[in-house]
């Protein structure tokens, strides 16, 4: 068996000895999401997405 990437006494080290940093707040929703909900909006409910009345 060829030589693994490092030694296995270090897995995980690294990540467990950097602090967690949270994810910023979004004002807007997640692209995915956006998509998902202008989707139904145009084609299952049939309006139109995106202009004011």
């Amino acid at each position: 068996m060829p030589g693994s990437h490092g030694s296995l006494t270090k897995a995980g080290k690294v990540r467990e000895s950097t602090p967690k940093v949270h994810g910023r707040e979004r004002h807007t929703p997640i692209p995915r999401i956006r998509n998902k909900r202008n989707y139904v909006k145009r084609y299952v409910k049939g309006q139109v997405v995106g202009v004011r009345k």
